[in-house]
């Protein structure tokens, strides 16, 4: 339960998820009720299929619910045009860059086309942004070199660091981690977290990285068979949340310490 004085940047309503055509609805989840405050960083975390992605395209009105609403800053997701989405939403999906052959600087100053004229220009106001972003996320030194000079690790930094300078309320990446070694996992949810912290923007990201995002989020969302579940970690490990993930016969959650481990 949010504090009364918790400003709400994202919520939904009774929000059913999942596919439809014209033959039938597949649902994925329903009767999800989250709110997400702002300066947290919230995991969505579940198993394999459960429907992570499929959540976050509904959330940032790339696919449509089945039923219920989305609201960010209080307005129904699907009432805002795409300049006004642009300028309240930044979105970090895991679909490889088209070009490359972009350099640092460029690829997140691509962040502040919401705001830029028709021919592009950036103001000094743009500038600034941009430049603020490559200190928050310390790649300036790497700002004129070519994305594909980069690694896996360097360039997240820069996709998070493009979501910075469009400088909304609300972050939302899916799977920031993937292909990246433990060390750069959690470097990258250890980033996010600062962010939070110090922009006070909300940070929603999904991961296969239980075990990070529960030491480092101020809130998670969990998706089970059954149902969506969303609160601070300490309070879902009382609640037994993260031990109905799995089947236990392989893994077990230890609500001790945390994590998972594997049965021997």
């Amino acid at each position: 339960m949010k504090g009364q004085d918790t400003q709400i940047i994202l919520k939904t309503e009774d929000l059913t998820i999942g596919y439809r055509s014209k033959q039938s609805e597949h649902i994925l989840s329903k009767h999800i009720n989250i709110s997400l405050g702002k300066g947290e960083l919230i995991g969505l975390v579940g198993g394999n299929g459960i429907g992570k992605s499929t959540m976050l395209r509904t959330l940032t009105n790339t696919q449509p619910a089945l039923s219920g609403q989305v609201f960010i800053n209080d307005k129904a997701v699907t009432t805002y045009d795409t300049l006004e989405l642009a300028q309240v939403l930044s979105i970090v999906f895991t679909e490889k860059l088209t070009s490359k052959n972009v350099s640092v600087f460029e690829l997140v100053a691509l962040g502040r086309q919401p705001y830029t004229n028709w021919i592009g220009t950036l103001s000094d106001i743009d500038l600034e942004k941009v430049n603020h972003a490559l200190e928050l996320t310390n790649i300036k030194t790497l700002k004129d070199k070519k994305c594909f000079e980069l690694s896996d690790g360097q360039l997240q930094k820069v996709m998070i660091a493009r979501a910075l300078a469009q400088d909304t309320d609300l972050i939302i990446l899916d799977e920031p981690t993937t292909h990246l070694d433990m060390y750069h996992k959690a470097y990258t949810l250890k980033l996010l977290k600062k962010l939070a912290q110090e922009t006070g923007k909300t940070i929603l990201f999904s991961s296969h990285e239980i075990d990070l995002a529960i030491q480092l989020c101020d809130y998670m969302i969990v998706m089970t068979p059954d149902q969506v579940v969303s609160d601070a970690p300490c309070n879902l490990i009382i609640q037994g949340v993260f031990s109905t993930l799995f089947p236990d016969d392989l893994i077990q959650f230890d609500a001790s310490t945390g994590s998972f481990r594997v049965n021997k």
